[in-house]
């Protein structure tokens, strides 16, 4: 494998070898953007809201997991946009961020959702280096660019991020981007010396996802198409060796330029990962309304998880005084289905 991710390398820049490199014509401009979320959740039915009693407050996926008022992230990103060269530094602060960046080693680390620098070789070549967030998957880790609120599982269980050097190649209609990278979401260094092979290859719409290493695949498809003015299909299917295997559906329907509504259906079996019960599936229907005023966007979402098995813990009546051999035995009532409304604000900038 290592000398295999050597010849990608050298691919890489023979690719950008092709190209010759000109000064910058025209100064590079610094830009400041990002976003701000919080949100309220509530547990409807199959759980608890109180975290004191043990019971299920939410599903197994990444983020919007509380119950009450709840705090997203301050995402501030800072780039510097060249003709030829740029730099982007995108910092997280808050619970969503932390979370998107766990195996972050150090505390100031633990702030940098991406930090990359990239060089226009030609008008078809960019290479790029660094820290960015990953290419496989349909959702990602900002909210502004997801519809949905909360996330599905293939997300959750899929990497966040990636730490190495891609080149993306326009090729006509079509798009190629090569990696070399570190171990998944392993962001600020490499700690065991091993390498992954990262590539997509993206036409009309569609994009074919792969990271390849020596003891793991994953292989990821998603696509987008506006199928009227106003109607949008996302579709997504991955397969992660020994550790899961899913696909979604995301439908969209703007019905003003403010106010739309849109629905995520997701099918998620787990071969090893350890997000459910070993060989169990779940579907979980997560319909949103996105309802924009000025950069402030409300999504209010309602949301069921349904487990193949009893996997949420609906209640939890404490000690069993009952039982005169054990008098202090907990026992939980579990159930297949666990359902919430959550009502986030997303402030972009």
């Amino acid at each position: 494998m290592k000398k295999f991710l050597c010849i990608v390398m050298m691919t890489i820049f023979a690719i950008s070898s092709t190209a010759v490199a000109q000064e910058e014509s025209s100064a590079p401009e610094l830009s400041i953007s990002g976003s701000v979320d919080a949100y309220y959740r509530a547990v409807l039915s199959g759980g608890s809201n109180d975290a004191t009693e043990g019971t299920s407050l939410a599903p197994t996926t990444s983020f919007a997991n509380q119950t009450g008022f709840a705090l997203g992230m301050a995402n501030v990103i800072i780039g510097m946009d060249g003709e030829k060269t740029g730099f982007v530094a995108d910092l997280a602060f808050g619970p969503r961020g932390t979370d998107a960046v766990f195996l972050s080693t150090t505390a100031s680390s633990s702030i940098v959702n991406q930090l990359y620098a990239y060089w226009n070789v030609s008008e078809k070549v960019t290479l790029t280096i660094g820290n960015f967030n990953t290419f496989l998957g349909y959702e990602v880790i900002s909210p502004t660019g997801n519809y949905n609120y909360s996330t599905s599982y293939m997300f959750s269980y899929g990497p966040f991020s990636h730490t190495g050097l891609k080149a993306d190649i326009a090729l006509g209609d079509a798009s190629l981007m090569l990696a070399v990278l570190n171990p998944t979401d392993a962001t600020d260094f490499n700690p065991t010396g091993d390498y992954a092979f990262g590539a997509q290859l993206g036409f009309g719409g569609a994009y074919l996802n792969t990271i390849l290493s020596d003891d793991f695949y994953q292989v990821d498809l998603t696509a987008g198409w506006d199928l009227t003015d106003a109607l949008y299909l996302g579709v997504n299917a991955t397969k992660a060796k020994d550790n899961f295997t899913g696909a979604a559906l995301y439908v969209q329907n703007s019905f003003s330029d403010d106010f739309s509504m849109g629905i995520r259906g997701e099918y998620f079996k787990d071969e090893g990962v350890g997000a459910i019960a070993l060989d169990e599936n779940v579907i979980d229907l997560t319909l949103s309304a996105n309802y924009s005023v000025g950069n402030l966007t409300f999504i209010p979402e309602f949301r069921i998880d349904m487990l193949s098995y009893d996997g949420f813990e609906e209640s939890n009546d404490g000690w069993d005084v009952t039982d005169p051999d054990n008098p202090f035995t907990i026992n939980p009532v579990y159930g297949k289905s666990l359902s919430s409304f959550t009502l986030a604000a997303v402030y972009a900038f």
